[in-house]
């Protein structure tokens, strides 16, 4: 809302008390004050002793206003007789909803010279001649809220041109079509086909089992010997009695050899025991 015509115009301000107020004594209770500044005018309340947390004033203030001042300070001391005052907190008070509907009765914050929380100040204000101003001030203001809606207007059009860009990459999602080639691709599927003839490597780890006939080849000479002698048998000639002869000495030799190692054996045990017997009795 404008508020021109309010220039030179009274308002009416009631400081009613504060809430909650920083403490800024450590022995007694301190004596608060409240101080009003509006376009290099100050106002103060009269000292609340002994006050507190929780001063009641109950004071009013008549002040000028001026065009297009729409702000009202508020500072909160705390009084002292040898030493400079505390400072507790200030606020600012917006006048827009007493200056359009006349009254506000409100409750504003407070903050101290961190920005905490300082306490609260209730402040009445009242004005008499909202209604008239808003008359008057309605009707010269309306032709410019309509104006500049009319400039407004044709930015609108532009963003359609933006949206004819899209249309173009709508064409492009077409090209997207090449992710139908994937389908191709399952067909690439059977060159992995070449794979099989691995399973075809198995027969190689086939040799060994080529390599358990070897073991017969030992028995084979010995069957080799018979055969012979079947053959000399019915060939009957005088070649068959040395080759017999022959076998039957190589069968004595092995015979005599297995012995042998059989009897080297048990010589071997015989010589380890007495020695660890020797050993035994050595050691006694």
């Amino acid at each position: 809302m404008s508020i021109s015509g309010i220039q030179g115009q009274l308002f009416e301000v009631t400081v009613v008390g504060c809430t909650r107020l920083k403490d800024t004594e450590w022995i007694s209770r301190q004596d608060p004050y409240v101080c009003l500044e509006y376009g290099g005018t100050k106002f103060r309340t009269r000292t609340c002793t002994d006050g507190g947390k929780n001063p009641t004033f109950q004071e009013k203030f008549n002040i000028i206003l001026i065009e297009g001042l729409r702000e009202l300070k508020v500072n909160v001391w705390n009084s002292n007789t040898l030493t400079y005052d505390d400072f507790i907190g200030s606020g600012t008070v917006q006048l827009q909803k007493v200056l359009s509907q006349g009254f506000d009765d409100t409750t504003w914050p407070l903050q101290g010279k961190s920005g905490r929380y300082a306490g609260e100040v209730r402040l009445i204000l009242h004005y008499q001649n909202a209604n008239k101003p808003a008359a008057t001030t309605f009707a010269p203001s309306a032709p410019p809220y309509v104006a500049p809606a009319i400039p407004q207007a044709p930015p609108y059009p532009f963003p359609p041109a933006a949206t004819a860009a899209y249309p173009p990459p709508a064409t492009t999602y077409p090209a997207v079509a090449p992710y139908s080639s994937y389908p191709p691709n399952p067909a690439a599927y059977p060159p992995p086909a070449y794979p099989p003839p691995p399973p075809a490597a198995y027969p190689p780890p086939s040799y060994p089992p080529s390599a358990y006939p070897p073991q017969p080849y030992p028995p084979a000479p010995a069957a080799s010997y018979y055969p012979p002698a079947k053959m000399l048998l019915q060939v009957h000639t005088l070649e068959s009695i040395p080759h017999r002869l022959i076998d039957t000495i190589l069968h004595l030799v092995k015979q005599w050899h297995h012995c042998h190692y059989y009897i080297v054996s048990l010589l071997y045990s015989d010589i380890s025991i007495l020695c660890l017997f020797i050993s035994c009795i050595v050691c006694i």
